[in-house]
């Protein structure tokens, strides 16, 4: 087998587990791996921000920007850009004076949004936990200065 085709993107080494199995919920860490990738992008938080927004909607740039709070124009582009090319969200540019382009999910990244809003749930179940949690470390922190 050609050396050139182990390396590729697709063909990430698994992660294994203590009993030497392998564990499906580890990926290569290696920046070519094309899993690490896939999740570097879904899992930014502008994609998220943009992903959850699209649910079941069409925005406009404009819209998006004024909806996430923090996002520069570049970053949103960039966002945009990359979630467009990974087939999640489609790109349309009407034919008027100025260019109208809108913005929606594919197939594919409503798919995404289901995964997203369970995260989110999460979130919001375990908030007041992670708020305490947070709190007990920040004192102990302070106690050891």
């Amino acid at each position: 087998m050609d050396d050139s085709a182990i390396n590729a993107p697709s063909h990430c080494a698994a992660g294994y587990g203590n009993d030497g199995d392998p564990d499906p919920f580890q990926w290569d860490t290696r920046e070519d791996c094309e899993v690490r990738q896939i999740l570097d992008r879904v899992a930014d938080k502008w994609s998220l921000l943009v992903i959850a927004l699209l649910d079941r909607r069409v925005l406009r740039f404009t819209e998006l920007k004024r909806e996430i709070d923090g996002v520069s124009q570049r970053m949103l582009t960039v966002t945009l850009r990359q979630l467009e090319r990974d087939g999640l969200v489609k790109r349309t540019v009407h034919p008027v004076v100025p260019p109208r382009v809108e913005y929606e999910l594919t197939p594919l990244g409503g798919t995404l949004h289901t995964t997203i809003r369970s995260l989110v749930t999460w979130t919001e179940q375990h908030q007041n936990e992670i708020a305490a949690a947070r709190e007990e470390y920040d004192a102990k922190e302070g106690a050891l200065v």
